[in-house]
């Protein structure tokens, strides 16, 4: 495939093997069940893929965004729910700490997350503040050398389960976005945080996404990460590279659909001959396998100059506008191209179907994303 290197095409075959053999043979039972799939998380730390983009000093793999996308594709196209609950851990509680975080920081924590020892999880979403991050209402108060929270976040993947989590806390209600968020660690057992409602969701069912609470919950001033009145600035920076994620994530389920959609064709018989002899059936194939390497070429562009240390906000935004809706629109005719069977689930397409809508809503809707491309536009982004 375009640009990729004998070592990136190793790790893509590497981590298609492992998805098939660790991750298929369980996605029906993790979906009915809402099951966190804990086993084989714990195998993704060894393999280098909970720390993806990160030094190996701090125990990652060391490698850059392309491996990291295809890394996420690779386990989408199997189930996309271990594709995001790695992506979440990867790129935005770790890398957090990664971009905003001081050398201590990140000994402490980064070496822990990205070896797969712990697994995190990033809150910026709450009950009454989604895309409009203003309406936080979560505080962090000032109090001698420690900070106090209080409030809740929602929708945070792997909330239940996470070791510890980075969260977006309100220091100066009167500066809001502009210099009145800060960004926090908060580790698992403190006295004052804990999960709240796990969510009950259409898809991703095996990946947790739960509420956090934090009432009176204390912490050290050195669980501070970046300057104060600087998160919510940070965690802009942080979604650029989430952005690419979602992208990966979109491309990996839209991939596995249209390979079922393929195979399905190619079996289902009417009128005596395979339905993939139809011209009908046939342009949808052609279409969706367009889409799909369109969002491909998209996706690894924006992957390649994040590597290069240039900035992405425009094309990561591009990226995940199309992948996320090409990759519903290649599901939706997967579904359509299975006819009846389409519609159960003794077949891949509806599962597809339902987990893949997520990748138009998560880490900026596809509205946010069309704002965050004009404005980079209109400012001379191109």
């Amino acid at each position: 495939m375009f640009g990729l290197t004998e070592e990136q095409e190793q790790l893509r075959k590497e981590v298609r093997a492992f998805a098939e053999r660790e991750v298929a043979p369980h996605v029906s039972e993790w979906d009915e069940k809402s099951e966190f799939p804990h086993a084989v998380v714990r195998k993704l730390g060894p393999m280098g893929l909970m720390g993806v983009i990160f030094p190996e000093e701090l125990g990652g793999a060391g490698m850059g965004y392309v491996e990291y996308v295809l890394a996420v594709e690779e386990l989408s196209r199997v189930d996309g729910s271990v594709g995001i609950i790695v992506a979440s851990h990867n790129s935005l509680c770790t890398n957090h700490i990664m971009l905003a975080g001081n050398d201590q920081q990140r000994k402490r924590w980064i070496t822990k997350l990205a070896s797969g020892e712990w697994l995190g999880s990033w809150g910026l979403t709450e009950p009454g503040s989604g895309s409009d991050a203003a309406g936080m209402r979560t505080t962090a108060t000032k109090r001698g050398d420690r900070w106090v929270l209080n409030g809740s976040k929602t929708f945070i993947t792997n909330g239940t389960y996470a070791d510890c989590a980075l969260v977006l806390a309100v220091t100066d209600k009167e500066k809001g976005t502009r210099g009145g968020i800060s960004a926090f660690v908060i580790e698992k057992g403190t006295k004052g945080f804990r999960p709240g409602k796990k969510e009950n969701k259409l898809g991703l069912r095996a990946s947790d996404t739960a509420e956090l609470i934090f009432e009176e919950c204390e912490i050290p001033d050195e669980n501070l990460i970046g300057n104060v009145g600087e998160g919510f600035k940070d965690a802009m920076r942080v979604l650029d590279g989430g952005r690419i994620s979602i992208a990966a994530l979109s491309l990996g389920m839209a991939r596995g659909a249209l390979e079922a959609a393929m195979k399905y064709a190619q079996q289902r018989r009417q009128f005596g001959k395979a339905i993939s002899e139809f011209q009908a059936i046939q342009f949808k194939l052609a279409t969706m396998a367009t889409e799909l390497d369109a969002a491909w070429l998209l996706t690894m562009r924006a992957a390649q100059m994040k590597d290069k240390g240039q900035k992405v906000t425009l094309e990561a935004s591009m990226a995940k506008l199309y992948a996320s809706e090409a990759a519903c629109r290649i599901c939706d005719e997967g579904v359509q191209i299975h006819g009846g069977y389409g519609f159960i689930k003794d077949y891949p397409a509806e599962k597809f179907y339902r987990d893949v809508k997520l990748c138009t809503i998560g880490e900026g809707t596809s509205e946010i994303q069309r704002i965050v491309i004009a404005r980079e536009l209109l400012r001379g982004g191109r």
